[in-house]
């Protein structure tokens, strides 16, 4: 059986343009522009006959992909593609100080220390252990055509895992609002059909324009 599996990154939040950190702790809405990204993601993929759709917890997500989930799709929300917990940085606007220890931390891990983490949040490693059961689940299951709308590093992580990459490699998948990647399993292994795709941001085609289809 082949399957193909959709990940696409949550749509903006204000966070995101206020460049605070947002992992498992901040339970944040889409902004105007993110709710216009999956506005125009839906419009580019909605022809897709998705079999199930898979959230995170965290609302940014499921309102990302609600009008597939709309569409009656089943939908699966799943704790373990839950974005990292970032601890105490939890919330806080960057600057300076924390820009050292933030990076310091990445440092650490694409170096391959990836039990390494921010006091009260999770390490590298603790992620990919978290995402391993989602990734079983993703192998064994009948589902054939699969839409998953998660966080950045659990993007990054979940790519790892089902491209048998290691780990400290992550941070080479780039991941904007809305990005897509489009992996093909077959006999449980995978192959990155599309990385990082934002086309439907692109796509010459207004607000108005998609308001008037329906």
């Amino acid at each position: 059986m082949v399957k193909n599996i959709y990940i696409i990154r949550h749509g903006q939040t204000d966070f995101n343009v206020r460049q605070v950190v947002q992992g498992r702790g901040i339970n944040s809405n889409l902004n105007d522009k993110g709710i216009q990204q999956a506005k125009l993601f839906f419009e580019a993929h909605k022809e897709i006959e998705f079999d199930a759709v898979y959230t995170s917890t965290l609302k940014r997500t499921w309102q990302t992909v609600d009008s597939f989930i709309s569409k009656k799709i089943p939908h699966y929300i799943r704790q373990e593609i839950d974005e990292i917990d970032w601890g105490i940085f939890e919330g806080v606007e960057h600057h300076p100080s924390l820009q050292k220890e933030y990076y310091d931390i990445i440092d650490q891990w694409k170096q391959g220390n990836l039990t390494i983490k921010i006091s009260g949040g999770e390490s590298a490693q603790d992620l990919a252990n978290r995402v391993q059961p989602f990734v079983e689940e993703l192998i064994h299951t009948n589902t054939q055509t699969i839409l998953i709308c998660t966080h950045g590093r659990t993007l990054r992580v979940l790519l790892c895992l089902l491209l048998n990459k290691p780990i400290h490699k992550m941070d080479e998948f780039v991941h904007d609002n809305t990005c897509l990647y489009h992996v093909e399993m077959e006999n449980k292994k995978c192959r990155l059909l599309k990385e990082n795709d934002l086309s439907h941001l692109h796509e010459k085609i207004t607000l108005d324009e998609i308001a008037n289809k329906h």
